[in-house]
């Protein structure tokens, strides 16, 4: 079968046993959302949103010190738009700005450099967080740093990989039949880096692009490899099986392998990165940051990337939690389960 239409009625009227699969990738999650997949497949397929969102999985004490950071003398921190509004144990990034605090909005780390060179009497830091995908960015950034001899560029990390968190989530106990591997990151690490955890497992992965087709195809063929640790890499033109060694070797030459700690999830071993002793000198003061305070307590983050509630399963969702007035990560970022739930009335 590889008619669409056939695979979507097959999916629409899906009457085996019931079957959880996890789309580990936030752009995954929007992707499902805005084509409204969730409405179109059996009631007996449940797809569950897990820790894809780097904002998202960001504990509190991160924030915090970046609020530190933007209100030291002569520092600026330099971030992405959704963490300027997610707010740390008390405030936010926005919160600090306007009190004073130095806080840039850039589309880009690289467009840090041209900060550093206008003002090399300020110290930029940049809120780097982020998966496989974006860490080659950052490894580009401490070189081109080096190279143009800028003493006044920090990181503040909070990078992280997937495969100990898809761990993480799958042994916590909610029941997981299928995983959607996080494509953007599959073009990095290759469709290979999840066949170790698949056969641990037992689970099949598909990795999958970003269409409602594509994802209706990775759907259906995890529903039909149930039970058996395989990978499918249905993103060919994308993903191979290796990734991109360049990117990789990029980012072994600047980072190493450390602890990380993950909302919802504690503090996962070898699930992060961070600057190698050589170049500590870049670092802003990224280690122990792992206490995770919600800044509401009824929020539920933790449990919605950790995939053991849905969004709607929150007490605050809708109701004094929306994308207006955010009470956590999950309905600030654009990746988050909640927001895109929210702005897609996803139930």
């Amino acid at each position: 079968m590889t008619d669409i239409k056939e695979i979507t009625d097959y999916l629409r009227n899906y009457d085996g046993e019931d079957i959880s699969i996890m789309e580990v990738c936030g752009t995954h999650t929007a992707a499902i959302s805005e084509n409204g997949i969730a409405d179109i497949i059996s009631d007996k397929i449940h797809l569950i949103s897990g820790p894809g969102c780097p904002v998202c999985v960001t504990a509190s004490a991160y924030i915090d010190k970046l609020i530190e950071l933007a209100a030291a003398e002569n520092t600026c921190v330099v971030t992405f738009g959704d963490m300027i509004r997610v707010r740390g144990s008390k405030k936010s990034l926005r919160d600090i700005s306007a009190e004073g605090g130095n806080v840039v909005m850039v589309y880009s780390p690289l467009d840090i450099i041209q900060l550093a060179e206008k003002n090399r009497d300020m110290t930029y830091v940049f809120a780097a967080v982020g998966f496989e995908t974006t860490t080659p960015v950052y490894a580009l950034l401490i070189k081109e740093a080096e190279e143009k001899g800028l003493k006044n560029i920090r990181l503040l990390t909070a990078l992280k990989t997937m495969p100990q968190a898809i761990k993480q989530v799958y042994y916590a106990g909610r029941c997981i039949d299928g995983f959607i591997a996080p494509g953007h990151v599959s073009v990095i690490t290759g469709s290979d880096e999840f066949i170790p955890i698949a056969k641990e497992l037992s689970v099949p992965f598909a990795v999958a692009g970003f269409t409602g087709e594509e994802l209706i195809a990775a759907i259906y063929a995890l529903i039909k490899s149930r039970g058996r640790g395989v990978v499918l890499n249905m993103y060919k033109n994308a993903v191979t099986d290796k990734g991109n060694t360049a990117a990789k070797d990029m980012v072994a030459k600047y980072f190493t392998q450390c602890d990380a700690a993950w909302r919802g999830m504690g503090t996962i071993k070898d699930s992060g990165l961070i600057l190698k002793p050589e170049y500590a000198h870049f670092d802003a003061g990224s280690k122990e940051l792992t206490e995770d305070k919600m800044f509401n307590e009824g929020c539920s983050c933790g449990e919605v990337v950790s995939g053991l509630k849905s969004p709607a399963e929150c007490k605050l969702y809708g109701k004094i939690c929306t994308p207006l007035s955010p009470q956590g990560a999950c309905m600030v970022s654009m990746e988050g389960a909640c927001y895109h739930y929210y702005t897609n009335r996803r139930k």
